[in-house]
């Protein structure tokens, strides 16, 4: 369930951009993306920017089928990091203004079986944190995940791999069926109020979560942005930050099948 308001969403994704954007300065835009093996930094942008503009034709279209991405019209990518990050920009603020436009309830096409707009807004927020992420590793300089945003990621991806739309898209999901085991999620660092510890219980049917302190078969322990970038594959399993009690090899087991 999003914790944030569609206008909120929206101010988020202006602030994400421009965090990336700050990450950019300077950059070396063919530096390999490690957590993106297949791209350099310049890729990982012209990526980002490309669903950005994608989204944006969506919105604006009301689209009620799934869009070729090669159709969307769009400058392609500058290739040095002050024209990627100007370009960045220059595919957020019209998505942001779509967004806005249309409100959170407008009926559009989207991936994953929830056809409003509000999907949208909160997806493409987490999608520039998750990537900002990649580019900060990317370049070995400072990631911080806003609290509010590293849990709602985390409630997101739980979301997406319980729905029966993602299974439709990777039918590899339906090996995190299970008899019963658990997963137990806990972030160290987090105000109490944000509630920020999750169970994930994987049934035969498919997998259950829910917001809670509880034992399971595997805890994984850390402060919250490296919890985020854990379950997100973009934190080795060993990094000294984290902490494994348990049954590691479940661990390894859903991440391997949650790969997008």
């Amino acid at each position: 369930m999003p914790v944030l308001d569609h206008d909120a969403y929206l101010s988020q994704l202006t602030a994400e951009a421009d965090r990336l954007r700050e990450v950019l300065r300077d950059a070396d835009p063919g530096a390999h993306v490690p957590t993106c093996p297949d791209w350099s930094l310049a890729e990982l942008i012209g990526h980002l920017g490309g669903v950005h503009r994608w989204v944006t034709q969506v919105v604006t279209t009301r689209a009620q089928e799934p869009l070729r991405r090669d159709l969307v019209a769009g400058d392609e990518p500058p290739k040095d990091a002050e024209g990627l990050a100007r370009w960045l920009g220059d595919g957020v603020t019209p998505l942001v203004a779509a967004l806005r436009e249309a409100g959170p309830d407008t009926r559009v096409w989207s991936w994953a079986g929830v056809p409003t707009t509000a999907f949208w807004s909160r997806r493409m927020v987490l999608e520039t944190l998750v990537h900002r992420a990649d580019a900060a590793i990317a370049l070995q300089r400072p990631y911080d995940a806003p609290a509010e945003l590293a849990a709602d990621a985390i409630d997101e991806w739980l979301e997406l791999m319980a729905s029966e739309s993602a299974l439709r898209f990777r039918p590899q999901l339906a090996e995190l069926r299970g008899d019963g085991e658990r997963l137990h999620l806990h972030a160290t660092d987090a105000p109490a109020q944000l509630n920020a510890e999750w169970v994930v219980e994987r049934t035969p049917q498919g997998i259950t979560w829910r917001r809670e302190h509880a034992k399971g078969d595997v805890a994984l322990r850390a402060p919250l942005t490296d919890l985020f970038l854990a379950f997100h594959r973009r934190l080795p399993l060993d990094h000294e930050r984290l902490e494994i009690i348990g049954d590691r090899a479940l661990l390894d087991h859903w991440l391997e099948h949650t790969a997008f």
